[in-house]
């Protein structure tokens, strides 16, 4: 029958352990000699330096392929995507509600449009160009500063009586609100397919039709204008501010009422029912007493 172990002490079990990290009978540190260590070290060092360079000939290539000014892959950015200020969000639905009697809900709303609106009055507009209206800005080179491109310039003046210039409230202190339609960015798209017909927006009524008297665009016929496209991209064009379309909207008996503004081109979809804010946005426009 076997006998059983020995048990060691603690004295033993630490001579043991200082044996193992020194023996100076075999010469032996950690279970290997000094000259082991060194080869062991040197190859680890060299693996490491190695895998460290190949990680950043890797990483060079990388950045090397890729252009600073336009992203390789905008394989489903086909349609912008089209938003409405002031975004007022209840879960997934836009709803743009205030009181006519209440200044704090009519502060709100107007201060939102005046924020949103901040990058394009005329200080800020000065950098950028003048463009010719009714065509394509187009541009080959960075003739601009700092290796750049020209912007078009959008002045806050040019949403006429939504400006909110003459009228601060922008029309939330009665039945006569605005909104703000913006059409997202994609770089290098040209809106119908680049044949010179610019899009324009176009609201119409889902329910409530009875409680909506008129309704008003600016710039004149709801035009996002030509000029303002292609887009090159936020490195090449830093100054680049969405060309914006207003909607005055005339409300009466019970003010409430459901709309969907579409901007109008033949390559802009809206019918995708899993992206329900490409090419239109819907929302609920409530005026309270």
């Amino acid at each position: 029958m076997a006998t059983l172990k020995e048990k060691r002490t603690c004295g033993q079990r630490c001579e043991d352990f200082g044996r193992f990290v020194w023996n100076s009978d075999t010469g032996t540190m950690f279970g290997r000699t000094p000259e082991k260590w060194v080869y062991i070290s040197l190859y680890y060092v060299a693996f490491y330096v190695i895998m460290t360079g190949l990680f950043s000939l890797a990483i060079w290539t990388l950045m090397y392929t890729l252009d600073p000014y336009t992203p390789d892959y905008q394989d489903r950015l086909t349609s912008p995507g089209v938003m409405v200020w002031p975004p007022t969000y209840i879960e997934e639905d836009v709803v743009l509600s205030y009181n006519m009697s209440d200044k704090a809900s009519q502060r709100k709303m107007s201060n939102c449009l005046s924020n949103f609106l901040k990058p394009y009055n005329d200080t800020s507009q000065q950098s950028n160009r003048n463009c010719t209206r009714g065509e394509y800005f187009k541009q080959e080179k960075f003739e601009a500063p700092h290796h750049t491109k020209y912007s078009c310039r959008f002045t806050q003046s040019m949403l006429g009586r939504c400006s909110g210039l003459d009228e601060p409230t922008f029309g939330y202190n009665g039945t006569m609100p605005c909104v703000i339609i913006k059409m997202n960015r994609i770089i290098n798209f040209l809106p119908n397919n680049g044949t010179g017909m610019a899009p324009h927006l176009n609201c119409t009524i889902l329910s409530g039709h009875d409680n909506i008297d008129m309704i008003e665009y600016f710039p004149t016929n709801g035009t996002f204008d030509l000029s303002y496209f292609p887009y090159y991209g936020k490195l090449a064009q830093p100054t680049y501010v969405n060309p914006l379309v207003a909607v005055k909207f005339h409300l009466v008996k019970e003010r409430e009422a459901k709309i969907q503004c579409r901007v109008v081109a033949h390559n802009i979809a809206y019918q995708d029912s899993y992206e329900p804010y490409q090419g239109k946005v819907v929302f609920l426009l409530k005026a309270l007493k």
